[in-house]
């Protein structure tokens, strides 16, 4: 006869559950950064109250204010073209899940974007410090500071073709 799972086998294996499922919030909340998708953006976070400081972005006490912030620089075009490109590719994650509906975690973030109005590409890295709650029986981000570590911006070479 086959033995029910332990109760610690039961936790263990709701806690990987969790992880990944942060993880793929995570991911979530990276592609809808780089598709320019606002309101994939903003489903990734608490529907109210989140704490969001991004830095030279700004700091914010709900996702709301960011999402406006990453409209006017997301969606800005130029000559019918995207003005800004990004690429986001968050990794190392380092996620403790407290309890059932509580967690937090660090990411590492590798940040690159083009832009194309000052004619510079950037590449910066720097760090997550997230916290995750259980929302209408899903993980969503409820804090999100970054501390950028470094940067470095070049102008674009004359002879450099950007394909969108």
């Amino acid at each position: 006869m086959t033995q029910p799972p332990s109760p610690d086998l039961a936790a263990r294996v709701a806690r990987l559950e969790a992880i990944e499922e942060i993880k793929a919030l995570k991911h979530r909340y990276l592609r809808a950064c780089d598709a320019k998708d606002p309101e994939g953006f903003r489903a990734c976070f608490v529907a109210s109250g989140a704490s969001l400081d991004y830095g030279r972005l700004g700091a914010f006490d709900d996702a709301d204010g960011m999402v406006r912030v990453f409209e006017s620089i997301a969606l800005r075009k130029v000559d019918g073209r995207n003005a800004i490109l990004d690429m986001h590719h968050a990794m190392h994650p380092d996620i403790t899940v407290h309890d059932e509906t509580h967690a937090s975690g660090r990411w590492t973030l590798k940040f690159r974007q083009v832009n194309l109005e000052n004619g510079t590409e950037s590449v910066s890295t720097g760090e997550y410090d997230d916290e995750y709650v259980v929302e209408d029986g899903r993980w969503k981000i409820a804090k999100s500071h970054f501390h950028r570590q470094w940067g470095i911006t070049r102008p674009l070479d004359a002879a450099c073709r950007v394909d969108q």
